[in-house]
């Protein structure tokens, strides 16, 4: 910038007043704003020229300057908004020549106070008389005087001290017009704007500053800075742009009318990015492990302003706008700016707070739009309804003990783990979170459950599914009320002692348009590839596990349940599927991996991500793989290599549907059949210790025509329910953890429904048959206490030093008797006897170091609905060998029932 001309009085001038005074004036309003450098007093005092008469030139000559300055700095605030804002071409004449069409637009702009020279207003106002001859002549006098008023005063008392020269108020640069730029407005409009911050808002600009808003539908825009209010120019389609002569930009305020209504808000397009660069970082990274802190709706202050900030990642979307209840859903005035390469889109709308709806709409690259739920919304609208809603917690947690406890404890496959299985919608229909956890609590503990297990409570949009097709990852379903509702319950269950797990669906998602599918256009959740996106057996869309912002998502959103809810573990829904790219494909419907194999070798990195990211930053939790394949090494650790060359994928247990599968299959056979598949039920040990296992009797084996748990076992009613008693017996005491989904605790007879849930009438005491009812859930109980007293049931469950048979080949008598030990070396014996026929005095082997042993379950109790068939008395070993052990015992095995012996 050239440096501007020193003023001041010129000692061979002094005899021209007049033309000194009109050179000065010229000089002042030809430059830039800035201070004038000052010549050295001694040279200016030169010439012959008496200091007295340079101190009354220099007096003449601030004067002028002030007279010429204020004039042009009165033009120019009356010039605000409306006169800038409507020249379609900048004028080539001096701002001063324009003093009545200036009176015209300060008067439409409502200017109370020039926000550059304040006390020039209030002088102006001050002096009537003067304002209405020339306001710009009296006004900035003062101002502009002021600050050399020692000097002057000094020039005139002492004629010996020569005064500084002083710095005219140099003019304002010629201004500009305000108005959009026509490609801007069209991308505005059409939704497709990558940076509406920079031409939106207010901008220096040539002239002061430059002010441009987008509003459609409005009648008017009017800025108010301080005492200013400045009404701006209608530019049509929406626009409103306006040009106050400011030095920099001001704290502001629009005042935007509509027909009915005057909106009194803060300029969204006034805020810096509330989006940190490391944020942005590791979003790039794809290693961003609180996601859910940087993307979604956040409510929050910025910059001294309550707001809410929107982000979303969309990188192939050609524009992103926000639309909701506080815009009318019209998402016109509220576009997005495109953070950098990493495709995320933010603005921060101030104003907007918790409880107001929202969607992005997403310009796709073939100019389409699509509105969509946000992805990681925190909460949504009850289904079918799809909004995303803008949610902050304030629950307060009192689970502090329990989490105390869960991170010093023992991990999962070394502690009592007993799971009741529960599809929360309907346990008990109708019951809201806040309503289960009244219930829900009390209920579980009753019966000595450790855990429950929630079916997937993330939002889906069809109920049919119970909640394995999601479309909303980040929030607890609404038909139950808030996520705050549902960590009350969660908070509710740990306070029972009760830990909580919850299903978690990675391997899939739907299709509907307004959730993950083809997000911003193009394949992004979901594989690009057909072959891979499309999943076979739901008709739903596979995740591209390759992707490292797409598994950045999954790996956040499995901390993201434990960390802000607090569920102990996480049971992940349809490993298998994941595992393999041939899952449910017949040939040439599938490519393989790179080493030619079946393998899924992205889904493999993210099911080791995300073990290692939650085992790291969780401690206590739990991972638990429903997978249905001999896959090595699913329990095993991320860092050990297995046979086939793959690290482990890091679960802390897996599903045993081996298991499952044949145990139930034994039973199902009449009693004078299971002879003949009798390895159906050893089988299980002989890889019981290759992974660390859950026993499940779960919904998938309720539903569908397969019978409840009781229907699945033959015989009359009686039998049925002896046959399930045994049954559960044996599945507690048989190495692994134990899971029963509910309603199979009191023996249902009906298959579930998620339209009505459990039968609970039966236990009503009106009904005949309450008591085979209530004794069957006796059962269940007393086989949860026992089973958390005895560590031989669960301490050494993967340890194989914890299991020895005692007889395993008796297919004929249909009897299975094994040993349990736990740490100590203490042991539990097992006996079932799965024909209807009484064993009296049926000898087994036995240890001879255990003196006696004592009753502590029978399934044929009384009680429990059976025929008392039961052993009272202590039992002592006999020293004749038995079962290739030295000593022996005998006692009475009732017909269809599993006792347990303890050391007496």
């Amino acid at each position: 910038m050239t440096p501007p001309t020193p003023s001041g009085s010129d000692p061979k001038k002094t005899a021209k007043k007049k033309v000194a005074e009109k050179a000065v004036t010229k000089k002042a309003s030809a430059k830039k704003a800035e201070p004038a450098a000052r010549k050295p007093p001694a040279k200016k005092a030169g010439a012959g020229k008496t200091a007295v008469g340079a101190a009354a030139d220099t007096a003449r000559a601030v004067k002028a300057v002030a007279e010429k300055a204020g004039a042009e700095a009165a033009d120019a605030v009356k010039a605000v908004a409306k006169g800038a804002g409507g020249e379609k071409a900048v004028t080539k004449k001096p701002v001063a020549k324009k003093t009545g069409a200036g009176k015209a637009v300060a008067k439409k702009a409502l200017v109370k106070e020039a926000a550059v020279d304040k006390p020039v207003v209030k002088k102006a106002a001050a002096k009537k008389a003067a304002v209405k001859k020339a306001p710009a002549e009296k006004a900035p006098a003062k101002k502009v005087t002021a600050r050399r008023t020692a000097a002057t005063k000094a020039a005139g008392e002492h004629a010996a001290v020569e005064p500084l020269a002083p710095a005219p108020v140099p003019p304002p640069e010629t201004p500009v017009s305000p108005a959009m730029d026509v490609g801007d407005r069209d991308r505005l409009l059409s939704g497709t704007h990558h940076d509406p911050h920079g031409v939106l808002g207010a901008h220096p600009v040539p002239g002061g500053v430059a002010f441009r808003v987008f509003r459609p539908y409005a009648l008017g825009v009017t800025v108010v800075a301080g005492d200013v209010r400045a009404e701006l120019q209608d530019d049509g389609d929406g626009f409103f742009s306006g040009l106050l002569p400011l030095r920099e930009i001001p704290a502001y305020r629009l005042l935007v009318t509509y027909e009915e209504s005057v909106q009194d808000t803060e300029d969204a397009y006034a805020f810096l990015p509330a989006l940190g660069d490391l944020d942005l970082h590791l979003i790039g990274e794809g290693r961003h492990e609180q996601l859910w802190t940087a993307l979604g709706a956040q409510p929050m202050t910025h910059q001294g302003s309550a707001g809410t900030r929107f982000t979303v990642w969309a990188p192939n979307a050609r524009g992103v706008r926000v639309a909701g209840t506080f815009n009318f859903w019209d998402p016109s005035a509220f576009a997005m700016r495109s953070l950098g390469s990493t495709g995320v889109w933010e603005l921060f709308v101030p104003g907007v707070g918790e409880g107001e709806l929202y969607k992005f709409e997403i310009t796709r690259p073939d100019g389409s739009k699509t509105l969509r739920a946000d992805p990681l919304a925190r909460r949504t609208e009850v289904p079918p309804a799809t909004s995303s809603i803008i949610h902050a917690s304030h629950h307060e947690w009192q689970d502090g003990e329990w989490l105390a406890n869960r991170a010093a404890g023992a991990p999962a496959h070394e502690a009592p783990f007993s799971v009741y299985e529960i599809h929360l919608p309907s346990w008990r229909p109708g019951l809201t979170y806040r309503q289960l956890a009244e219930q829900l609590p009390a209920y579980v503990k009753d019966l000595g459950f450790t855990h429950v297990e929630l079916m997937p409570v993330a939002e889906h949009p069809f109920g049919g599914s119970w909640g394995y097709q999601v479309t909303g990852f980040y929030a607890p379903t609404a038909r139950l009320g808030t996520p705050d509702d549902f960590k009350y319950l969660v908070d509710a269950l740990h306070q029972a002692g009760i830990g909580v797990l919850m299903d978690w669906v990675p391997a899939h998602f739907p299709r509907d348009d307004w959730a993950l599918a083809e997000f911003d256009g193009r394949t992004l959740y979901e594989h690009e590839d057909p072959l891979r996106a499309a999943h076979p057996d739901w008709g739903t869309l596979e995740f591209d596990y390759g992707r490292r912002e797409v598994r950045n998502f999954l790996v956040a959103n499995a901390v993201y349940w434990c960390e802000e809810f607090h569920i102990d573990g996480l049971r992940v829904d349809a490993v298998a599927s994941m595992l393999y790219l041939d899952y449910s494909r017949e040939p040439g419907q599938w490519i393989p991996n790179v080493h030619g194999g079946r393998e899924n070798l992205d889904a493999v990195d993210f099911l080791q991500e995300m073990n290692a990211t939650v085992y790291r930053r969780v401690p206590g939790v739990v991972t638990i793989a429903e997978e249905s394949t001999a896959w090595d090494g699913v329990t095993r650790a991320t860092h050990h290599m297995g046979p086939g060359g793959f690290g482990g994928l890091g679960f802390g247990l897996k599903w045993n549907m081996g298991w499952m599968h044949d145990s139930l299959d034994y039973m199902a056979h009449e009693p004078v059949h299971r002879k003949y598949h009798h390895h159906e039920m050893t089988f299980s040990m002989v890889y019981a210790y290759s992974e660390n296992y859950v026993l499940p009797i779960s919904h998938d084996e309720v539903v569908h025509g397969k019978r409840s748990l009781v229907s699945k076992m033959p015989g009359d009613w009686w039998q049925q329910r002896a046959n399930l008693r045994a049954y559960l017996a044996f599945m507690w005491a048989h190495p692994g953890k134990q899971l029963l989904f509910m309603g199979q605790e009191f023996a249902q007879g009906a298959e579930w429904s998620e339209a009505h849930g459990p039968d609970w009438w039966l236990l009503d005491p009106a009904y005949g048959a309450e008591a085979d009812h209530r004794g069957v859930r006796d059962l269940v109980r007393d086989l949860n206490v026992v089973y958390g007293h005895t560590p031989a049931l669960w301490q050494r469950d993967t340890d194989p030093s914890g299991f020895q048979w005692i007889v395993g080949d008796a297919s004929e008598d249909n009897v299975f008797a094994f040993l349990r030990y736990d740490a100590e070396g203490i042991p539990l014996l097992s006996v079932s006897n799965l024909a209807p026929v009484v064993r009296p005095g049926y000898r087994l082997g036995a240890p001879d170091d255990v003196p006696a042993w004592l009753e502590s379950l029978n399934t044929d109790a009384a009680r429990y609905g059976g025929g008392d068939v039961t052993n009272p008395e202590i039992v002592k070993p006999d020293p004749q060998s038995w079962h290739g052990r030295p000593a022996s015992i005998q006692v009475t095995l009732p017909p269809l029932a599993t006792v347990w012996l303890r050391p007496a």
